[in-house]
């Protein structure tokens, strides 16, 4: 489902819903809310996949599977760029949850995608879950 925040995001730039682009994401000041703007987008990049998939457009499905994995880098590398703590930091947590979520949502849409274009997939999927593990154990560790 579709954050209100990236709704919110697209009607003040006066854009349309699908126009919402990481160009976008990228121009909010504030990182903690790139980061979760990133994974919303994330989150809508992955049902336009879904949705392209299913009208048999491989090749729009491969592009928004690149933005799913770029937002996701790009959410990551917001959290980082904010040179806080990661624990107990509610950003990160926030994250970490629309991550959790993403992979819950890629591994469903992997009975939708024809077998040749699993791999496709299977590395946005591992990327994705790479980045999970890492803002992890960022949240678990120690203070430093």
């Amino acid at each position: 489902m579709l954050s209100i925040r990236l709704l919110i995001f697209a009607a003040i730039l006066g854009l349309p819903l699908m126009a919402v682009d990481l160009s976008a994401v990228k121009a909010e000041p504030d990182l903690n809310k790139r980061a979760e703007l990133a994974m919303d987008s994330a989150e809508l990049s992955l049902d336009q996949a879904a949705k392209a998939y299913n009208a048999g457009n491989a090749d729009q499905a491969h592009a928004q599977l690149a933005d799913v994995q770029a937002s996701v880098e790009l959410a990551c590398d917001s959290l980082r760029d904010t040179k806080s703590p990661p624990r107990n930091n509610k950003y990160y947590k926030r994250v970490e949850l629309s991550m959790r979520t993403l992979l819950r949502h890629i591994g469903d849409l992997e009975h939708l995608v024809p077998y040749e274009d699993q791999a496709s997939l299977e590395k946005v999927q591992k990327r994705v879950q790479e980045l999970n593990e890492q803002i992890l154990l960022d949240i678990m560790s120690k203070r430093k």
